[in-house]
């Protein structure tokens, strides 16, 4: 289409597609294209996120194509140009001159995210059940340095970060294009760990061929490498077996079988049409069809409400474990990363502050999604002095910068909170849309026990100096004499309670009721107040 449509001009093309594994599955994805120059190729990013490809293809949707012929500052006809341009020149400079020292977008992406996590036991592996292994630095930002075709690799031609890179004549083992050469988009962060180290896969080239295919069949990596990981769990628990998958040996670090299962999704067959429903009803199906144990498929089904986990572990980050859980889509790092700000650095030791972190965070990130902006030159290259000031984790001298851009672009003049402000509104409304629809209150925003501590016997004694000092010097349990199993229990009790407690928190940081809905001040302060609003609040038991 880029062709037909774009003619000499294949830059000003861009399509939205989907796949026939969208149509086939409950975890579409949706490919927005751009023409890559140098290489003389469409190539395409994704809106992997809840399904968005399947109601594409659900509406008959093949295709939408957009042109657009150029691209300058004038383009938004913003209200003060001279504004917008000073605070582009030092967003770019700053950009250019920091991001080789710090993480390098531009040389290596999200791949250099695959040592810290693992480093500080938060690489999921074997389906979220551990954190880290040694055969980590195989799948790493070294591993993929050596793979990604050098160049610039801007995924919009005015993005300065550069972060999206790819793999070109890469030929796949297995499916339609079996011994093709293709050009691999990616992989970034997620996918390695949704379909290398959470299925106990090593190996970075069946990583490129789960990418490649994900993408040409329209699949989120995501949910597909978070459902695979379940279905490979209760595979080695014998929940499952042979004859229920088809014949296949789902073992972890099975990729010709992993990689089978995948093609099957998208085709809508076999074992495939089951997994392809996601975690949610894959739960329900193991249970009625094949006799699985419901109440452990509960506790290591890593999804909630119905969408599947993102790839971080947050056993140890409870500003995290509700980041997941009080997502207002489901466990999405998009609204609310605070894993590395609870755990590693310790910047909100108390309730209050987790819940001011809980309240903040996703605001300024649903802005981004507001205004059509990617949040990566927000926080992934920062000040050099920025942890010397009062706020390092939100980055306030970039904040500035984006009110000082909407402010240039819009002509109304706004700060940091104002910001916010505008996120609120949005973000209160689409809680009571999803009251409104049967969903949005508290018992909604639970998660799997995996999200929260160990769940078996092995995974405890991976960590039982981590788990026993907690019982001993936190909760003042006397363990002498306690096998594994009881201490899991006690363990359980504990760190359940401080997820509820920290529902508490949030709930009354965010302006809603203990069931997590907002209250009516609330809606009158963001000015959401209209009839139709209300009247759901009301309904619901909310009238004051």
């Amino acid at each position: 289409m880029t062709e037909h449509f774009g003619g000499k001009k294949r830059r000003s093309i861009s399509v939205v597609s989907a796949g026939p594994g969208a149509g086939n599955s409950l975890m579409g994805c949706l490919n927005f294209s751009w023409y890559d120059p140098k290489r003389k190729r469409a190539r395409y990013k994704q809106a992997g996120r809840g399904g968005l490809g399947t109601v594409f293809e659900d509406k008959g949707l093949k295709a939408i194509v957009a042109r657009w012929d150029s691209v300058s500052l004038d383009t938004n006809n913003p209200a003060d140009k001279e504004a917008l341009k000073k605070v582009a020149k030092l967003h770019s400079r700053e950009i250019v001159e920091l991001d080789p020292k710090q993480n390098q977008m531009s040389k290596i992406g999200t791949t250099h995210l695959v040592p810290i996590m693992n480093d500080f036991d938060l690489l999921p592996t074997h389906n979220f059940k551990f954190g880290q292994d040694p055969k980590a630095i195989l799948i790493g930002r070294e591993a993929y340095e050596a793979l990604f075709d050098p160049g610039f690799d801007g995924c919009w031609m005015g993005c300065t970060v550069a972060c999206s890179h790819g793999v070109k004549d890469f030929v796949p083992m297995t499916g339609p294009y079996k011994g093709k050469k293709v050009f691999v988009d990616g992989p970034e962060y997620e996918t390695i760990a949704g379909c290398g180290s959470n299925l106990g896969i090593w190996d970075p080239h069946t990583i490129l061929e789960f990418n490649f295919y994900c993408d040409a069949y329209g699949l989120d990596t995501i949910s597909v490498g978070t459902s695979f990981a379940f279905v490979m769990e209760c595979f080695e628990m014998g929940l499952i077996d042979r004859q229920a998958t088809g014949g296949l040996e789902l073992y972890f670090g099975n990729r010709l079988a992993a990689l089978e299962l995948l093609h099957q999704v998208a085709r809508g067959e076999g074992f495939g049409k089951i997994v392809g429903q996601g975690i949610r009803r894959m739960k329900k199906v193991f249970a009625e069809k094949f006799g699985a144990d419901q109440a452990i498929m509960e506790d290591i089904g890593m999804e909630s409400k119905g969408l599947e986990f993102s790839e971080y572990m947050t056993k140890e980050s409870l500003a995290q474990q509700g980041g997941y859980g009080m997502a207002l889509k489901g466990p999405q790092h998009d609204e609310a990363w605070l894993i590395f700000l609870d755990m590693v650095h310790n910047f909100m030791p108390t309730f209050e502050q987790k819940a001011e972190a809980l309240h903040w965070f996703p605001m300024f990130r649903t802005w981004f999604g507001l205004c059509g902006l990617c949040k990566l030159p927000w926080n992934d290259i920062v000040p050099e002095d920025n942890k010397d000031t009062a706020e390092p984790a939100k980055v306030m001298k970039h904040v500035q910068w984006y009110a000082d851009y909407f402010t240039a672009v819009t002509g109304r003049k706004v700060g940091p909170e104002d910001l916010i402000t505008m996120s609120e509104a949005v973000y209160n409304f689409q809680r009571i849309f999803n009251l409104r629809m049967g969903f949005g209150r508290r018992e909604h925003d639970k998660i799997p026990y995996r999200a929260v501590g160990p769940v078996t016997v092995e995974e405890y004694q991976s960590r039982s100096e981590r788990y026993d000092k907690e019982l001993l010097e936190k909760h003042g349990v006397d363990i002498e004499g306690k096998d594994t199993a009881e201490k899991v229990v006690l363990l359980r009790q504990f760190r359940e309670q401080l997820y509820e407690k920290l529902k508490d928190a949030v709930y009354k940081r965010r302006g809603w009721t203990p069931d997590g809905i907002p209250t009516l001040a609330t809606v009158k302060r963001l000015k959401i107040d209209f009839p139709e609003v209300i009247e759901v609040l009301k309904a619901n038991g909310v009238n004051e």
